[in-house]
């Protein structure tokens, strides 16, 4: 029985950033922006994860009246989340790898 060779395990495979070429992102520029950006400042790697949270802020649980309401998490919403995320777990991992430092004091 002979095999098909082809370039990649599945024909309808596609990386997770591909868009089709039609598509367009506004915020396309800003995700480069933010993916970008270097850390290789341990100053600017603890102004980074001081200021991005490591929870979203948002959910919360509140009492009214004797029932407790659930506020879900919004932050998933931001169109930069995934890249605001990379970037705060970037300036953690060269706090550990580069620096030697313990970030514990970040991580929630």
């Amino acid at each position: 029985m002979a095999s098909i060779p082809h370039s990649h395990p599945h024909p309808n495979y596609h990386p997770p950033s591909y868009q089709n070429p039609g598509n367009f992102d506004i915020f396309r520029p800003l995700r480069k922006l933010v993916d970008g950006i270097p850390v290789k400042n341990n100053r600017l790697a603890h102004l980074i994860c001081r200021v991005i949270p490591c929870c979203c802020p948002f959910e919360r649980d509140i009492n009214l009246f004797g029932r407790t309401f659930h506020i879900p998490a919004i932050c998933q919403i931001n169109p930069l989340y995934n890249e605001v995320v990379g970037l705060r777990f970037r300036a953690l991992s060269y706090l550990v790898d580069e620096c030697g430092e313990d970030v514990t004091q970040y991580i929630c």
